[in-house]
C-alpha cells in the first residue's frame, strides 16, 4: 500500500506543472533510475561538481519519494494549484529559472511547521506552514527560500562525498565491461545512501546557519525582483516564532531560531504597493488551510 500511495502522491507533485512526466512506480530505486542518475557518457563522476541537471533531477525524485511516504499530499486541487502558480512565478527571478524538468510544489497534509526543497526543485510546504501566513506575499517568502536551496544545492551538498568518489570508482573501474550483480547492488547501495543523506538533512538536522543565510538572501533578492513584498519574510519568521515549540520536531529543530534569522535580514527588505488584490486571491484559496 505505501508503495501506490508514494507512486500516486508524487504523480500528483508533477501534475502540478506544466509537464507531463513520469511518475516514479515504487519507493525502490530501479536500474534504470541508477542509469538516469549516474549516466556518464564518456567520462566518469568523480565528485558533486560533476553531477548534470538531469542525474539532480532524478536523485530529487527518489528523495521526493521518500518524503511522500511519510506525509500526505494535502487533497485540494485549488490549493495545490494555487501555490503552484505562485512558486513558478518566483522562480522565474531566481538565478536559476529554468532547470531540468522544472520546479514542483506541493502542500502536505501535516500540522506541522515546515518545508522542505529537494534538490532538482522539489518543494514540499506543510499547512501547518501555510497558517503561520497572512498574505501571498508571505507565501511567496517561503516559497523563495526553498527555491533558494534548489539553486544553491544545498541539498545536494549534503551527501558526503566520499558517495561521489566511491561511485566513480565503481563506473570507471566496470566501463568496459558489464556489471555483475554485486557490482548493480554496489551502485543501488551508494545511490541510496546519497538520498538518505539529503532526506535525514532535510527531515532530521537541517542546514547548516550558513546555508539558510544564504537562502534568506537570495529569497529577498527574488521578491524584490518579481514584486512581492520581501518584508513578508520578517512577518512570516514572526508568526513561526510565537507557534513554534521549543524542542519541538519540525521546524523548530531543523532550522535556527526566528530570531536570529531575522536579526540577520536586518534593513534590506522592501514593502511592495497594490497589494489588495493579492490579499483578496489569498483569502479565497487559503482562507480554510
Amino acid at each position: 500500500m505505501k508503495v501506490i500511495l508514494t507512486g500516486l502522491s508524487l504523480s500528483l507533485l508533477l501534475g502540478g506543472c506544466t509537464s507531463a512526466l513520469q511518475t516514479l512506480s515504487s519507493t525502490g530505486v530501479s536500474l534504470n533510475d541508477i542509469g538516469s542518475a549516474y549516466k556518464v557518457g564518456s567520462s566518469v563522476t568523480k565528485s558533486m561538481e560533476d553531477i548534470t541537471p538531469e542525474q539532480e533531477y532524478y536523485i530529487g525524485r527518489s528523495i521526493s519519494a521518500n518524503l511522500l511516504s511519510r506525509y500526505k499530499p494535502y487533497n485540494n486541487k485549488a490549493v495545490q494549484e494555487y501555490i503552484n502558480q505562485i512558486g513558478l512565478l518566483v522562480s522565474y527571478a531566481s538565478d536559476k529559472p529554468d532547470i531540468f524538468g522544472g520546479y514542483h510544489f506541493m502542500v502536505l497534509d501535516s500540522d506541522e511547521i515546515n518545508a522542505f526543497a529537494a534538490p532538482g526543485g522539489f518543494i514540499f510546504v506543510t499547512r501547518g506552514m501555510l497558517r503561520c501566513t497572512d498574505s501571498e506575499d508571505a507565501v511567496a517568502a517561503i516559497l523563495a527560500h526553498e527555491i533558494a536551496h534548489v539553486t544553491h544545492q544545498h541539498g545536494m551538498q549534503s551527501i558526503k562525498k566520499s558517495r561521489w568518489s566511491d561511485v566513480g570508482m565503481t563506473l570507471g573501474s566496470e566501463a568496459a565491461k558489464k556489471y555483475t550483480s554485486s557490482e548493480v547492488s554496489s551502485l543501488v547501495s551508494m545511490f541510496e545512501g546519497s538520498i538518505d543523506d539529503v532526506v535525514n538533512t532535510l527531515v532530521v538536522n537541517g542546514y547548516s546557519r550558513e546555508y539558510e543565510e544564504e537562502a534568506d538572501e537570495s529569497a529577498i533578492a527574488m521578491l524584490n525582483k518579481i514584486g512581492y513584498s520581501s518584508s513578508a519574510l520578517i512577518d512570516v519568521l514572526k508568526l513561526m516564532d510565537k507557534r513554534l515549540k521549543p524542542g519541538g520536531l519540525d521546524f523548530a529543530k531543523t532550522h535556527p531560531d526566528p530570531k536570529d534569522r531575522i536579526s540577520e535580514i536586518g534593513s534590506d527588505t522592501k514593502k511592495s504597493a497594490n497589494q489588495e488584490s493579492r490579499f483578496s486571491r489569498y483569502r479565497q484559496k487559503l482562507a480554510k488551510i
